[in-house]
């Protein structure tokens, strides 16, 4: 008996055409999980039933006429809530902002793109405030828990999206990544998640940390996330920075006798120059890229040419501070009293940085983005360790007693590549010695994003990639599945007789 919150994208869709499989039991059994499992890890700020049940009853109509919308329609999604989504509020885990604020009329790009190919928006996910750091915890939600230890921290700042993923909460997702947003979350809690070059996915309104932030695709494997970036990658005039569209779909780069690795150039940096990774993520990231290795590929250890990393820091705090400055300028004593104590720090420090930090800390990433065009001249993937450490207490910037002061310092292996706007993703590669999630991160040069999913692909076909789903996620006795439903129910969503 297959549990139907276990099925990707791309099979949901196969047996959606098939007739044999409904949207209406996927989203029911999909609300059911995320009712199930949000007092445990508190992945949501809000879901929508009623909006989604008739989301999912007009994508059944269409398939049975034969004309889905597109090809996520009946897809159950969720939606970080960092991103506008019309008819819902947007708080960005603030506290600080008004609740009536809105009119909420608008989409963000993403999301309008699903929203045209028949998506199903199941709710919205936590961030911390303006997703300003690598875990998700905010005055406004509370802390968001791991899938496999809701005491550990699911990641930041798509902390509940990631865990909304790995839990069957709906097998897509939409994240945003201004320093490892998305790859972060998907290493702490065993999922997939690409953060593609900048200007990929385009993204309104602007962000207030400028050209780091990237809006990324955040599935159940590499396959699922092709899928969803050959919908929300599609032209909106409201980017003024976006790409010209992909020349072909990213799910042909997946398909047979393209999705090996033999002869592909690879770079595998271990620590990025010296960063320090626990043992046990160590060994794990090592297993998998010697098995990348005996898939064929062309191996070689070495570190990219970058800065020394105090100064890629250094760098990335002016412009990740300024930023926060930026969003908060026109906050009163009121509103800045009830920010979340750490993002009052970086606002404080952001503020006092002058025009001419700003622009040093820009050649500082142009030279990097320089280094790192050249260094793929020689190779077509970079490998490094998504981070050096797994999750850790939930509610905490940064692992107790570890001396540390921001999230920047544990996760030097992410930020870099959103400073030169490399595509970049995190697959899960196995558990350390506390049997929790493992991440491998591949990056590319820019605009290679077929190349990075199709790599990460072909990891997941030889069974390198993926990690067995957490306990908290698995179906409880009763539970919509597709052993549970007569034939008549699989076409019409009607209850089945396990209700």
């Amino acid at each position: 008996m297959t549990d139907l919150c276990s099925l990707t994208a791309v099979e949901l869709t196969a047996r959606y055409a098939s007739g044999d499989l409904s949207p209406v039991a996927v989203t029911k059994a999909a609300l059911a999980r995320a009712e199930a499992v949000q007092p445990a890890v508190n992945a949501f700020v809000f879901t929508d039933a009623e909006g989604a049940l008739a989301q999912a009853a007009a994508a059944e109509e269409r398939w049975a006429r034969g004309a889905p919308a597109g090809p996520v329609d009946g897809v159950p999604v969720t939606v970080k809530d960092i991103l506008l989504q019309r008819g819902h509020p947007t708080r960005r885990g603030s506290a600080a902002l008004p609740a009536g604020a809105g009119p909420w009329a608008e989409d963000a790009p993403a999301v309008a793109r699903l929203r045209e190919s028949g998506a199903v928006f199941l709710g919205k996910t936590t961030t911390p405030e303006f997703g300003w750091k690598g875990v998700t915890d905010a005055p406004l939600s509370g802390a968001t828990g791991n899938p496999y230890a809701p005491e550990r921290t699911a990641g930041g700042s798509s902390g509940g999206s990631a865990a909304a993923v790995a839990l069957g909460a709906g097998p897509l997702s939409l994240g945003t990544d201004g320093g490892g947003s998305v790859r972060i979350p998907a290493s702490f809690c065993g999922i997939f998640a690409l953060k593609p070059t900048y200007g990929r996915v385009p993204l309104y309104p602007a962000s207030a940390f400028g050209t780091l932030a990237h809006v990324g695709p955040m599935t159940s494997d590499a396959a699922d996330a092709a899928l969803l970036l050959d919908v929300i990658a599609r032209p909106d005039p409201r980017d003024w920075s976006q790409l010209a569209p992909p020349a072909r779909p990213f799910r042909e780069a997946l398909t047979a006798g393209e999705g090996g690795l033999a002869g592909l150039r690879v770079a595998w940096s271990p620590t990025l120059g010296g960063v320090v990774v626990a043992p046990d993520v160590a060994a794990a990231v090592r297993g998998a890229v010697e098995r990348l290795a005996g898939l064929g590929a062309e191996v070689t250890e070495t570190d990219p040419p970058l800065p020394p990393l105090p100064e890629v820091l250094a760098a990335f705090h002016t412009l990740w501070f300024s930023g926060a400055a930026r969003v908060t300028q026109h906050f009163d004593e009121a509103q800045r009293a009830a920010m979340d104590p750490g993002l009052r720090e970086i606002v404080a420090q952001g503020a006092g940085y002058g025009a001419l930090d700003y622009l040093a800390a820009v050649d500082v990433r142009m030279a990097m983005g320089r280094l790192m065009g050249a260094f793929h001249e020689e190779y077509d993937l970079l490998l490094t360790p998504t981070l050096p450490i797994t999750a850790f207490g939930a509610g905490t910037e940064v692992p107790e007693g570890s001396g540390l002061e921001r999230w920047t310092e544990w996760t030097p292996f992410t930020y870099p590549f959103n400073m030169t706007q490399q595509p970049a993703a995190s697959v899960p590669c196995g558990t350390g010695a506390d049997g929790l999630p493992v991440g491998l991160q591949l990056v590319g040069a820019r605009h290679a994003d077929a190349l990075v999913l199709r790599a990460a692909h072909a990891l997941y076909a030889a069974g390198v990639a993926g990690i067995p789903a957490p306990a908290l996620g698995a179906p409880a006795p009763g539970d919509l599945a597709p052993g549970d439903l007569a034939p008549g129910d699989l076409a019409t969503g009607a209850p089945g007789r396990g209700r």
